[in-house]
């Protein structure tokens, strides 16, 4: 996995929002990575984990395309389309503008949150809000979008929404990113990536299945960087 740095951003006077910075040389942008399932990537103080998510399976693939990437953790489980999805109360979506606020202040660059699963439900909830937190956000990306997720059309940030072909995970049929690129207004900059291949092991909803772009993630963040570089 990439070397990264451990910064917790304060909250309050409540536990902080551990978060993993990748940094490059020379940077052109920055990728807020939030996952799916609950959230929580239990970051060790030295950047260790356990968690096999695609965005960590994924975090050295960044160096290439010029994009620092920060993995963000959460100190508590924000359940999901099962457990009941948390991702919409107040205080994750205050912990996700201190990050956001945190990197912009730290970096200077281009900030793009990117969601995957039940991470594109706090990737829409967050830019849905419309406030001076989410508007130092230069886009947003979701990949394997929860069906839940909505895109407010007041939403002017470019959007790019990823999904595998195969993806039986029923919370997030492919439909989920498609109907919300299709349904955004067409002056707006919007895209819909499909991607293939790959193999799928274990649950379909885990990051180990297409849901989760296993053994296509070169190609999932080509996609990804791609679009974030072409944005001016």
């Amino acid at each position: 996995m990439a070397q990264g740095q451990v910064f917790d951003v304060p909250h309050q006077q409540d536990a902080p929002t551990r978060t993993l910075f990748v940094g490059v040389q020379n940077p052109k942008a920055l990728v807020l990575l939030f996952p799916g399932g609950g959230g929580m990537l239990r970051l060790k103080d030295d950047g260790s984990m356990r968690n096999q998510h695609t965005f960590v399976r994924s975090l050295a693939q960044w160096d290439q395309y010029q994009i620092a990437a920060v993995l963000v953790d959460t100190p508590y489980d924000l359940g999901d389309l099962r457990r009941g999805d948390r991702r919409n109360e107040d205080d994750h979506l205050k912990r996700v503008g201190e990050v956001v606020s945190f990197y912009k202040s730290k970096t200077g660059l281009p900030i793009w949150i990117f969601g995957h699963s039940m991470g594109t439900s706090t990737a829409t909830y967050f830019v849905n809000q419309l406030n001076e937190d989410s508007k130092k956000l230069t886009g947003i990306i979701i990949a394997g979008t929860v069906r839940t997720a909505l895109l407010d059309d007041r939403v002017r940030l470019p959007v790019a929404a990823i999904h595998h072909q195969q993806d039986e995970c029923k919370g997030t049929p492919p439909s989920a990113s498609q109907d919300i690129i299709s349904g955004r207004p067409k002056n707006y900059i919007s895209r819909f990536e499909v991607i293939e291949g790959g193999i799928s092991e274990g649950d379909v909803c885990v990051s180990f299945a297409y849901h989760g772009f296993n053994q296509t993630e070169p190609e999932f963040i080509k996609r990804a960087a791609q679009f974030i570089l072409n944005q001016k």
